[in-house]
């Protein structure tokens, strides 16, 4: 089974010892709740470390779970109820429901309830409150452990016990740590009481949590100002830099503030150009001040390039180590390993050297605010859509619509880079031609704004324009996701309409892979709504029987495999079987390989019939790929807090990515070979771009 924390956890440093136990050096013992599945020694630790006796529940399906009695008293043990797909109350691995059901019970991790993060003095931040450690021990120990204590007496929880459960008890476990741990909980792991404590870090985490670092080694002096405030304020005080048009060096820890103007950064022989993200159409105390970090602005370039993100509370390092930076940015040597860290401090940044001896110079080649900048590059992407949609981000008039899907099913008919199957329509399998920089986005789920804030953004238009880049849609453009709004047809309309007229536009680098939303069938939709009919009806309202029949012909035309010569994507899945080139070109003639690609999910505990690394490498061999090539699909988000998942299940360089997130879309970008998730803040672009039109056409009107 596929271990959700492999390769996640590193030891912890800074250690102290209480009662012979190894525990985090700044934990405070009052903080420490222990939990794990049945069996793993939560009782005995607890006993050894004196805790409170008595094992507690902790529903953490139910709002408020944080302030639960069973949590008063510290440390303790706790059970966990988790909350299982098609029941109502949540279940503990050791309750009947969740033992003896005939299949594994999906976990639906997004009805746990997060608590409040305390914004102020005033609130109580309930995510530092209490410090999590999961018990997890290899499951053949807990196992053989549990089969010997039914020698010492009568434990119902042992009862026809089988490695297996206790294998899927511990999976189920080690994906509620890593959830935890993504909403900002305070969360580590023990494989063995007698084993040091373990923190969860993500490949190029370089932060650490407060609980699991070095003592302060900051001594106040206060016979001056800055150590009384130092002690008042229980911080270090940081000098402010302004900056000039001069030659700046970071030989100390210095803030820069968030003034709405760009600068330059030298570190090195690499010059990064930082920027405040400006966001517009959205009410100012939603606008977080965020930060971007590239290594050019101009849509001229030969080739597109990426960005980094720093976001508030973001403490990132810069620096040849920091894998991700070094992917966008490609640091030469003069970059040390670790040179400097920068933290985002309520939009001020926060920049601390770690190399003295090569200090970062920093400079403002410009007095301009980036904002009319920003407004100026939106404004040129607006006009450039405009060109290629029309005025108004509108549905399309009746007759053109059914015009812009017979153009674009004409396309498909002798789409380039697909050889044509049997039948002597283009095959299945869509060859790229690896010269250009290739863009993939994923399920949109008619998130039209997403789309056009993809389109508008980092000067795709520009590049597709000139064909420097190619842009992968990996299907599922249609059908809200969103509770509320998943019978409402009209944006998945809008959208497709776009994605029709992007394709007219640029039938030779943009495309679009067949989703298992891309259908009218009846088992398409979500929490009972039939999305595929409610789709075809709408359709069959607002253009006709003639419009529906080219959407049909569309779907049974499109793409389900896109392979370069360094990668490869489809919607969901890798075929389980051995599969040849030949047969990926006629794959409609093998209904049961269709479903896997467009369906299937990675496997997981609660879905034991889905992908795993075999299936993977397997599917890079099949299509002539190096070991270890970029494998994208989209299909299955593993969590609420992320867009995309790079090396998912473990599995090296297979990434999953989701594009529908209300709070703002991602895409993947190739970038020498490498995946670089590039995350867009939310802006309501249809909005926005009406009203442009709206101004203009009364600045005309006598």
């Amino acid at each position: 089974m596929n271990n959700p924390l492999k390769k996640k956890l590193v030891p912890i440093e800074y250690l102290q010892t209480i009662r012979g136990v190894e525990l985090p050096q700044r934990l405070s013992f009052v903080q420490l709740v222990v939990t794990g599945p049945p069996g793993v020694g939560k009782t005995y630790y607890i006993n050894k470390i004196h805790g409170w006796p008595n094992e507690g529940y902790v529903d953490l399906t139910r709002k408020g779970w944080w302030k639960d009695k069973n949590l008063t008293y510290r440390p303790r043990e706790v059970h966990l109820g988790l909350p299982f797909k098609g029941g109502t109350e949540a279940l503990t691995v050791f309750d009947k429901e969740w033992i003896e059901a005939e299949e594994p019970l999906y976990l639906e991790l997004k009805r746990i309830q997060i608590p409040p993060a305390g914004s102020n003095l005033s609130l109580t931040n309930w995510r530092t409150k209490y410090i999590f450690e999961f018990l997890l021990p290899d499951p053949k120990v807990t196992f053989r452990r549990r089969i010997e204590r039914q020698k010492e007496g009568y434990f119902p929880v042992d009862k026809n016990l089988t490695l297996e459960t206790v294998v899927r008890q511990l999976d189920i476990y080690r994906e509620v740590a890593l959830y935890l741990h993504k909403a900002q909980m305070q969360v580590y792991v023990r494989e063995e009481l007698n084993k040091p404590p373990l923190r969860i870090a993500e490949k190029g985490d370089i932060n650490i949590p407060r609980w699991a670092r070095k003592e302060s080694e900051h001594h106040r002096d206060l016979k001056t100002l800055s150590g009384w405030k130092s002690l008042l304020f229980r911080r270090k005080v940081i000098h402010w830099l302004a900056i000039t048009d001069e030659l700046q060096a970071v030989d100390k820890e210095c803030r820069i503030a968030h003034d709405g103007k760009s600068f330059e950064m030298l570190v090195g022989e690499k010059k990064l150009i930082f920027h405040p993200e400006i966001i517009i159409g959205i009410k100012k105390k939603n606008i977080k001040q965020n930060w971007l970090i590239s290594s050019s602005q101009a849509c001229s370039q030969n080739v597109m390039s990426g960005f980094a993100r720093i976001t508030v509370g973001d403490r990132v390092l810069i620096g040849r180590d920091n894998v991700e930076y070094n992917e966008i940015f490609n640091f030469p040597e003069s970059v040390a390993k670790r040179h400097l860290m920068v933290t985002n401090i309520r939009g001020d940044l926060l920049i601390s050297p770690i190399k003295d001896e090569k200090p970062a110079l920093i400079v403002r080649r410009s007095n301009w605010d980036i904002r009319g900048r920003i407004d100026k590059n939106r404004f040129s992407s607006i006009l450039g859509l405009r060109e290629i949609y029309g005025d108004s981000i509108t549905l399309l008039p009746r007759d053109e619509a059914l015009a812009s899907i017979k153009n674009v099913n004409k396309i498909l008919s002798n789409e380039p880079y697909r050889v044509k199957d049997v039948s002597g329509i283009p095959g299945a399998l869509l060859e790229l031609p690896d010269d250009v920089t290739l863009v993939i986005v994923g399920d949109l789920h008619a998130q039209v704004d997403n789309f056009l804030k993809i389109l508008v953004e980092s000067c795709t238009i520009a590049h597709l324009n000139s064909n420097r880049a190619s842009l992968v849609i990996l299907g599922d453009a249609v059908h809200s996701e969103i509770a509320g709004n998943m019978e409402e047809m009209d944006s998945s309309i809008l959208l497709m309409d776009l994605i029709f007229k992007m394709k007219e536009n640029f039938p030779e680098n943009f495309f679009y892979l067949l989703g298992n939303h891309d259908s009218f069938h009846r088992s398409i939709g979500k929490l009972g709504v039939l999305q595929g009919v409610l789709m075809r009806k709408r359709l069959q309202e607002l253009r006709g029987p003639a419009y529906v029949e080219e959407m049909q012909k569309f779907y049974n035309q499109l793409p389900m495999v896109m392979k370069t010569n360094s990668c490869a994507a489809c919607h969901a899945a890798p075929s389980l079987k051995k599969i040849s080139r030949a047969k990926l070109i006629h794959l409609r003639s093998y209904p049961k390989i269709c479903h896997e690609i467009i369906t299937n999910r990675l496997k997981r505990s609660h879905y034991l019939a889905g992908y795993e690394k075999r299936n993977v490498k397997q599917f890079r061999r099949s299509l002539g790929l190096p070991k270890g090539a970029p494998f994208v699909v989209g299909h299955t988000p593993l969590d609420p807090f992320n867009s995309f998942w790079k090396n998912a299940g473990n599995i090296k360089g297979h990434h999953i990515i989701y594009s529908g997130r209300e709070d703002g879309p991602c895409v993947f970008m190739q970038i020498r070979k490498k995946m670089i998730p590039l995350n867009y803040p939310a802006e309501p672009l249809t909005k926005i771009i009406n009203e442009i039109n709206q101004a203009q056409h009364a600045s005309i009107t006598p």
